[in-house]
């Protein structure tokens, strides 16, 4: 079997990179990113990974950056990481400056030649963790992917070929461990009948970013709230009917969306299954959720507006229900108030926390969330 590698940036990444000067160059400096030593781990534990380090360190042993500045803190970060098992099979160090433009230094893959040999190392399921976008530039160049340690892409620069190679954006340890270990929730559905023509990409694990087109502006508008307020990438695109009504649009997306949720939820181990959101304004909206495999749907939520928008009252409630049937999921939602607009606004956004509760996964209890032993 071909091996698997991590290739993992040091400052920033595995420690916190200094302020000022960037140099990790005394001991009182030697600080460990937050919850690196036990996910890191867990991954060397639990999965098959090569563990490589990566590590640009300017002008090292020149009088800007001298040697015995530098290894006393290495040294020691190397020491506390193996105390937690964590270990390298091989570490890698480029000296050079940047206007060197040196063949080794990140994002060039100069001091990673042997690892481009097909036959022993698996490079499309190995990944490069970072904090910088030289880091993700590095794994394109590699040909394997790549999770940014940042809050999201924006580091990239909207550089739309870094951004597919970029897996993940997260600042916490957990999520890559997560992510690492249980895997991506992604899924994609194509629908076509005689009425639609329905495409759904949807990521669980995202950052809210949504591209969504039914050719109902209202209905747009209130599935954009599943995915910025539940955390998931979302796009839609649909043709339908418009011209004989709204209905086969909206029914069909709900069964689209659903079927979607179901297959990205994949086998649900360690997931929290159970979901429960409340928002409030002038409107109290209620949603409890459980993603049990069993369709039900509970409503109590009225409206006395015959549309809104273009989007006709009556069939919110056959949205959630189509919604609920495609997604095999219990759905009680409960809903009060004066402002129409507001109260099925309040209904999806509750919707999107409730679900964004229940998918939350524990890698370090992951069992199926069920006594049935099934879900």
């Amino acid at each position: 079997m071909k091996q698997r590698v991590l290739f993992i940036d040091r400052d920033g990444t595995l420690v916190i990179e200094p302020p000022v000067d960037y140099q990790l160059d005394a001991l009182e400096k030697l600080e460990f990113y937050p919850k690196v030593m036990r996910n890191l781990g867990f991954i060397r534990s639990k999965l098959d990974f090569a563990f490589v380090m990566v590590t640009n360190q300017d002008g090292l042993g020149t009088p800007s950056f001298p040697e015995e500045t530098f290894w006393p803190a290495h040294n020691l970060m190397l020491k506390t990481l193996a105390g937690e098992g964590v270990t390298f099979d091989e570490i890698c160090i480029d000296r050079s400056l940047p206007a060197d433009n040196a063949p080794t230094r990140k994002p060039r893959t100069g001091m990673l030649q042997h690892y481009l040999d097909e036959s022993a190392y698996d490079l499309a399921h190995s990944f490069v963790i970072g904090d910088r976008a030289t880091d993700v530039e590095l794994a394109k160049n590699l040909g394997c992917r790549a999770i940014l340690l940042q809050k999201d892409k924006s580091a990239l620069g909207g550089d739309e070929a870094l951004e597919e190679v970029c897996a993940l954006a997260t600042v916490d340890w957990d999520r890559v461990a997560e992510f690492l270990f249980a895997g991506e929730r992604r899924a994609e559905v194509r629908r076509t009948t005689r009425e639609t023509d329905i495409h759904i990409a949807l990521n669980l694990d995202g950052d809210g970013r949504c591209c969504i087109h039914t050719g109902l502006g209202f209905f747009d508008h209130m599935l954009e709230q599943i995915g910025k307020h539940g955390g998931m990438d979302l796009e839609i695109t649909v043709k339908g009917d418009l011209e004989v009504d709204e209905h086969h649009t909206i029914e069909d997306t709900a069964l689209a969306l659903g079927e979607c949720v179901y297959q990205a939820l994949g086998s649900k181990r360690g997931m929290e299954r159970y979901g429960y959101a409340v928002t409030m304004d002038d409107c109290l909206c209620q949603v409890c959720l459980d993603f049990g495999g069993r369709p039900w749907l509970v409503w109590e939520a009225e409206f006395r507006r015959e549309k809104i928008g273009e989007m006709p009252t009556e069939m919110f409630l056959h949205f959630f229900k189509s919604f609920s049937d495609a997604a095999r999921m219990n759905l009680h939602i409960r809903a009060e108030g004066g402002n129409e607009h507001h109260k099925i606004e309040g209904i999806f956004k509750a919707l999107a926390r409730a679900m964004k509760m229940a998918l939350k996964r524990d890698i370090y209890h992951f069992e199926l969330p069920s006594s049935k032993g099934v879900l």
